[in-house]
């Protein structure tokens, strides 16, 4: 059974930083595409990022060079790297398959940009 669990979310200025964690269960990790979505207060959730097997990464372009995602094979762990934040990247953030599976979200981790 493979099991999402975000961390690393919490309250920043406009303009800083934060780095979100993504564990995953699972033996076969290093053979997962993996994604970051995101869903703000009264919106649909949408896609954020996504990297493949062989690290090959996309970004949205709302957030396309201000974040950045990656993994650690070795922990079973990806990334987001979120620099430059913005009020409009309040939301809560989720990590799930490249194509998402509804059975597998998790509890996601909350991000709130505000002065």
């Amino acid at each position: 059974q493979v099991q999402f669990v975000e961390s690393g979310g919490g309250l920043v200025q406009p303009g800083g930083s934060l780095r979100l964690s993504c564990a995953v269960s699972g033996n076969i990790f290093s053979l997962f595409h993996l994604g970051w979505y995101r869903q703000a207060s009264g919106k649909e959730r949408e896609a954020v990022a996504n990297i493949t097997s062989e690290k090959t990464t996309t970004h949205a372009d709302s957030v396309k060079g201000r974040f950045t995602i990656s993994r650690d094979n070795a922990k079973n762990t990806v990334y987001l790297q979120m620099n430059s934040l913005k009020p409009e990247d309040t939301a809560v953030y989720y990590c799930n398959f490249a194509r998402p599976n509804s059975r597998y979200w998790g509890q996601g981790t909350q991000v709130t940009v505000s002065s």
